[in-house]
């Protein structure tokens, strides 16, 4: 393995994860430690019981906020949160093996979903960003909001073509995930000798690049969301 791409897939990696975890914690530890308002911050009527708790999820998950606003919005913001979920929930298969069936319809399940989760997660980034060209959204877009737009883009397409164009078996990229996990990092000889090599390093070196930066941008509103939905809804 050539040096630059075992910096990238090897010790960046954990470099970049570090900086996540300890990164998330400081953020975490910031919010706890900022005094409570002695002003209700809820919003009225106040919810109760099981009621509440259900607001507070569907507040978080289903984002009626935006459907008020914009329903286009609301429909894509919806799309590419559970996509990214799916995504999320696909690359878990690197981690370990699940018992018989359920590997089984794990791996079926990423044949049928791998692609569109992939396909629908691109669409909603351009989607984000294109509508950033325009008022008002223009006007109150800062750099920060195109550097992640298009960091996402990125990881998305790379992602997106080793996924549809690239051929390589899912072994393959287990068997790195499994090099990380032992902190034995290198990439398999099928990796290294295919054309998707730079691909697959690329991917991760923008992947490495989003968790150096995701505890200190915007998109860190994900660890807090419950939290502030149950605040207002306190």
């Amino acid at each position: 393995m050539d040096a630059l791409s075992y910096l990238i897939t090897g010790p960046m990696v954990y470099l970049s994860v570090g900086v996540l975890v300890f990164g998330m914690i400081y953020r975490i530890f910031r919010w706890l430690s900022v005094p409570a308002s002695p002003i209700r911050l809820g919003i009225f009527p106040k919810t109760q019981g099981v009621s509440r708790t259900a607001t507070v999820v569907r507040d978080t998950f289903l984002f009626p906020q935006v459907a008020e606003v914009n329903r286009r919005m609301w429909l894509m913001t919806v799309l590419f949160h559970f996509a990214l979920l799916g995504v999320f929930v696909g690359h878990l298969r690197l981690l370990g093996r699940f018992p018989g069936i359920l590997e089984a319809k794990m791996s079926e399940s990423a044949h049928l979903a791998g692609g569109t989760m992939g396909v629908i997660l691109l669409i909603g980034t351009l989607y984000f960003l294109f509508r950033r060209f325009k008022s008002p959204q223009k006007e109150l877009s800062l750099p920060e909001d195109y550097f992640l737009l298009f960091l996402l883009f990125a990881i998305i397409l790379l992602g997106d073509h080793l996924r549809l164009f690239g051929h390589i078996p899912f072994e393959v990229y287990r068997e790195y995930a499994y090099g990380l996990l032992s902190f034995r990092p290198a990439l398999p000889p099928a990796l290294m000798d295919s054309p998707q090599k730079i691909v697959f390093v690329w991917h991760v070196f923008f992947a490495n690049l989003l968790f150096v930066y995701l505890p200190f941008s915007k998109l860190v509103h994900f660890a807090g969301a419950v939290a502030t939905n149950g605040i207002r809804r306190g």
